[in-house]
C-alpha cells in the first residue's frame, strides 16, 4: 500500500498555507493511503504527472492540491512512499519541479534533493571569473576527504569553482542538503575531522542500515535513512495535528545535533547547550523535559524555569504541544526563578520596584554620610556582595573584585558595607526586598530543609544572575541529570554576568553548542548579526573564555530587512500601519506579527494607533497566552525567547538604543559601562532575530549609532532592495 510522507521544506510552508490548501493536502494523504499504486496513477483528482521537461523524469512528479495549487513530489521507482515536498500555485511548482534532481547521499544514505539547472547555469559563469585553484575556498580540502564526508562528483565539480562565502551563500540553497551542510562548516573552517563529528556521524548513528554499498535507486531504504527531514506519517490525527500546529512539524524534525542533546540516556552531570538565536534551544530543553518525563519516577517532578513571564508562558504553551499527557505535564513546574524564589521563601515583603531603588540608594548613601556615587552602591552591591554571597564586612574587605572596573581600596570597602547594611535595613524595615535578595534567602532555606526537584531545565540562562544559581543549584540534588541549561552570551540583555564553573555547576565534556539558525532567513540573520561581530562575549561556563559566533548561519532565504525613516512620531507610527496592513494583505496572520520598542509608551502608542486602524492588537504582558489572535506588541525585552514570522522594530533612534539612562557613566565604572553599550546591542539583535520571513525597522529623527555602524539607509523612501546587508 503507497504512503505519502512530508519533506521538512514542506513542514517550513506551514505557517503560509491557506486552510484550502492545508485540506487538499490531507485529501491527498487519504488517497495515497486507499488506493493502489496504480489507482493513485490513473486517479483524475490526483494528477499524478510527469513532466516532460523535468530534470528527473523517473523520480520527481507533481501532484494537484487544490485549484491552482499543485504539490512537488518524490515518486521513487522502487518502494511504495512517496514524498511530498513542495506546494505551490500551479506554474511555480511546475518550473521548481523541472529544475529539480533526486539522490542518494553515498555517505549519510539519506535522500537528497538539488537545483540542477540553477547549479549547472550557475557554475560556468563562476569558473570564468574565478582565480587560481588553490585561492578558492575549499582549496586545502582534498577530493578524497570530501568524498568522505558524503560530497558527490557534481557537487564537488560546483563547489570547486567557488572563491569567498558570498559566493558559497548563492550556490548554497540549491546544493544537495546533506553536501550542502558539509561544505557550509568547510566553509567556515571548521576541520574535516570536526564536520565528521558534528555533521555526518550523528546522521550515520540515525541509519540502521548495514554498512555496505549504496545502491543509487533504493529509495525506499533512503527515505528510512532520512528521518531527520522526512516524515511518515500512520493515521490521519497525526497528520491533523501536524497541519494544524505549526510546533508540531519541529516536534517531527529535530536536527540530528539537536536530537542527541535532547535525547541523549543520560548525563552524568550538568549539561548545556548553547547557540545564537533560531538554533533550537528553547524547542530542545522541551524535548529535554520529555525524555525526562518518561523516566521519572513516582513523587519526583521537574521545575521548567526561565527569566520573565512571557517565556513562561510561550513554554507551556510548547510543552501542552510536545506532551499529550496532561497527568505527565502536571509534574512539571514553570515558572520564573524569581517566581520559584517568592515560592520557596514564603516572603510577604514587596518587591521593590526599580523605579525607586535610586532613591533609596541615595537615602542609605546620605544616612551612613557615604559621598561616593550612589549608583556605584547599587553596582557593588548586586555585582560584587550578592554575586559572591558575602555575608560579613571581613569577606567582603578579602573579597576578589575581579571585573569591576573602579578600584576600591581596603580601607574605603567599611563605607560602602555601611551604606550597604543601611539599604537593607530600610527595606526590612518597610516590609520591601529585592528579587535577587529573595534568591539568596530562598537558596539558604534549600540548602537547610533539602531540594524540592528531581530535575531542573533552565532556558535563556544568559541573563540569570549567581544568587539565582545557587537557589537553582540548591533547587535539585546533584546526580545524574539535575541541571539541563539552555542559553546564548550573545542574547544577554541584562548586565549580569556568571560563571557557572565558579559556582560548582560544571559541565564540562556535556556542553554543546548548535549553529544552525532554523528560525529567521540569511538575509535577516546576517544583517542583524552585523551588531555583535567582533564583540567579546563570556562563556557561559566559564567567564575567562570568549564565546563567538563563529559558524552561526541560516540556509533560509528571504527579503533583507526593511528600513524606513521618518521626520516624525506620528509618521513612524502611520508608516508602521501601512507595513502591517502589507504583511496581512500577504496573508500573513496577525497573531504571526509581532512589533517590539524599547519604551513601554511607544508600545502603547502602536497598539493605540494599530487598534484606530482597525487592526487588532494587544500589548505581550505577564505571563498571558502569545497565541491570542492579534498583533502582538512588548518592549525588546519581553521579547527575548519569542518568535514570530514579521516583525515591526519600532522607535530605534539615537535616543533609544543605547538608552543613555541604561548605561553607567564611564567615568563611575568604564567597564560596566562597555557591559551596559554591550547589552543594549544584544536589546537590538534579540528584537530583529525574532523575525522568521520579514523584518522591518523605523526610527524619527536620528537613526540609532547601532545602526549606522551596519550601513543602513537614511532615506525615507528606502527600500528593503536598496539596503547593504552587514
Amino acid at each position: 500500500m503507497p504512503h505519502l510522507a512530508f519533506d521538512i521544506s514542506f513542514c517550513q510552508q506551514l505557517g503560509k498555507l491557506q486552510g484550502s490548501v492545508k485540506q487538499g493536502v490531507f485529501d491527498a494523504w487519504e488517497k495515497f493511503e486507499r488506493l493502489t499504486l496504480d489507482q493513485l496513477f490513473k486517479d483524475p483528482g490526483l494528477k499524478l504527472e510527469t513532466l516532460k521537461s523535468a530534470k528527473d523524469r523517473r523520480h520527481i512528479r507533481t501532484i494537484r492540491i487544490d485549484q491552482g495549487t499543485r504539490g512537488v513530489v518524490l515518486a521513487p521507482a522502487s518502494g511504495d512512499t512517496f514524498v511530498l515536498l513542495r506546494v505551490m500555485p500551479h506554474d511555480e511548482a511546475i518550473a521548481w519541479a523541472c529544475k529539480q534532481k533526486a539522490s542518494i547521499n553515498t555517505v549519510t544514505r539519506a535522500v537528497e534533493i538539488r537545483d540542477l539547472t540553477t547549479l549547472e547555469e550557475l557554475t560556468p559563469a563562476y569558473e570564468r571569473i574565478a582565480p587560481e585553484p588553490e585561492r578558492r575556498l575549499f582549496a586545502k580540502y582534498s577530493d578524497s576527504d570530501l568524498a568522505a564526508l558524503g560530497v558527490d562528483g557534481t557537487t564537488l565539480r560546483q563547489a570547486r569553482v567557488l572563491t569567498n562565502l558570498e559566493q558559497f551563500d548563492v550556490f548554497a540553497p540549491h546544493f544537495p542538503q546533506d553536501q550542502r551542510e558539509v561544505l557550509e562548516y568547510l566553509a567556515m573552517e571548521f576541520t574535516v575531522e570536526d564536520v565528521w563529528r558534528d555533521v555526518v556521524a550523528p546522521r550515520l548513528a540515525e541509519v540502521a542500515t548495514d554498512p555496505q554499498s549504496v545502491d543509487a535507486e533504493d529509495f525506499a531504504t533512503a527515505i528510512r535513512c532520512t528521518g531527520t527531514r522526512i516524515a511518515v506519517v500512520t493515521g490521519s490525527e497525526e497528520l491533523a495535528d501536524i497541519l494544524n500546529k505549526p510546533f508540531a512539524a519541529w516536534r517531527v524534525f529535530l536536527h540530528p545535533s539537536q536530537h542527541k542533546v535532547a535525547y541523549r540516556a543520560s548525563y552524568s552531570g550538568p549539561a548545556q547547550v548553547t547557540g545564537g538565536p533560531g538554533t533550537g534551544k528553547t524547542v530542545v530543553a522541551l524535548h529535554r523535559v520529555r525524555h525526562l518525563l518518561r523516566y521519572l519516577r513516582d513523587g519526583d517532578s521537574i521545575l521548567l524555569t526561565t527569566y520573565t513571564n512571557a517565556l513562561v508562558a510561550s513554554l507551556r504553551q510548547g510543552l501542552a504541544a510536545l506532551v499529550d499527557d496532561e497527568s505527565l505535564r502536571e509534574r512539571v513546574d514553570i515558572m520564573t526563578v524569581d517566581s520559584f524564589a517568592n515560592r520557596v521563601a514564603s516572603t510577604s515583603r514587596r518587591a521593590l520596584k526599580s523605579a525607586v531603588e535610586k532613591d533609596r540608594w541615595q537615602e542609605a548613601a546620605a544616612t551612613t554620610g557615604y559621598t561616593g556615587n550612589p549608583q556605584f552602591l547599587a553596582q557593588e552591591y548586586k555585582h560584587v556582595i550578592l554575586a559572591q554571597d558575602l555575608r560579613t564586612l571581613e569577606a567582603y574587605e578579602g573579597c576578589d573584585r575581579v571585573g569591576r572596573g573602579s578600584g576600591l581600596p581596603t580601607a574605603d570597602r567599611p563605607a560602602v558595607w555601611r551604606a550597604v547594611e543601611e539599604f537593607t535595613r530600610r527595606l526590612a524595615a518597610d516590609n520591601l526586598r529585592t528579587y535577587l535578595s529573595t534568591c539568596a534567602e530562598a537558596a539558604d532555606k534549600l540548602t537547610e530543609h533539602g531540594p524540592r526537584y528531581r530535575h531542573i531545565v533552565v532556558d535563556e540562562a544568559q541573563d540569570l544572575h549567581p544568587a539565582q544559581w545557587r537557589l537553582l543549584r540548591a533547587a535539585a540534588p546533584e546526580r545524574p541529570d539535575d541541571l539541563f541549561i539552555a542559553g546564548d552570551p550573545h542574547q544577554r540583555i541584562y548586565d549580569t554576568k556568571v560563571s557557572l564553573r565558579t559556582l560548582g555547576i560544571k559541565v564540562a565534556g556535556r556542553s554543546t553548542k548548535l549553529r544552525k539558525n532554523y528560525r529567521s532567513t540569511h538575509e535577516i540573520l546576517s544583517w542583524s548579526t552585523g551588531f555583535l561581530v567582533g564583540r567579546p562575549f563570556a562563556e557561559l561556563a566559564d567567564d575567562s573564555r570568549n564565546d563567538t559566533l563563529l559558524g552561526y548561519r541560516s540556509a533560509l532565504h528571504g527579503n533583507r530587512p526593511e528600513l524606513r525613516a521618518f521626520d516624525t512620531d506620528t509618521a513612524e507610527l502611520d508608516g508602521l500601519v501601512t507595513r502591517i496592513r502589507g504583511w496581512v494583505d500577504q496573508g500573513i496572520d496577525v497573531r504571526d506579527i509581532g512589533v517590539s520598542a524599547r519604551f513601554n509608551k511607544t508600545c502603547d502608542n502602536a497598539v493605540r494607533v494599530l487598534a484606530a486602524a482597525g487592526i487588532a492588537a494587544v500589548r505581550l504582558q505577564g505571563d498571558a497566552p502569545t497565541d491570542v489572535d492579534a498583533v502582538q506588541v512588548g518592549t525588546m525585552h519581553s521579547f527575548k525567547g519569542l518568535e514570530y514570522r514579521c516583525v515591526a522594530a519600532i522607535g530605534v533612534n539615537d535616543g533609544a538604543l543605547p538608552y543613555p539612562r541604561a548605561l553607567t557613566p564611564a567615568d563611575v565604572d568604564p567597564k560596566q559601562y562597555a557591559a551596559d553599550l554591550l547589552a543594549e546591542r544584544c536589546l537590538l539583535f534579540v528584537a530583529c532575530t525574532r523575525a522568521r520571513d520579514g523584518l522591518y525597522v523605523s526610527w524619527a529623527g536620528h537613526p540609532s549609532s547601532f545602526l549606522t555602524e551596519v550601513g543602513a539607509s537614511f532615506r525615507p523612501e528606502a527600500e528593503a532592495g536598496a539596503l547593504p546587508s552587514a
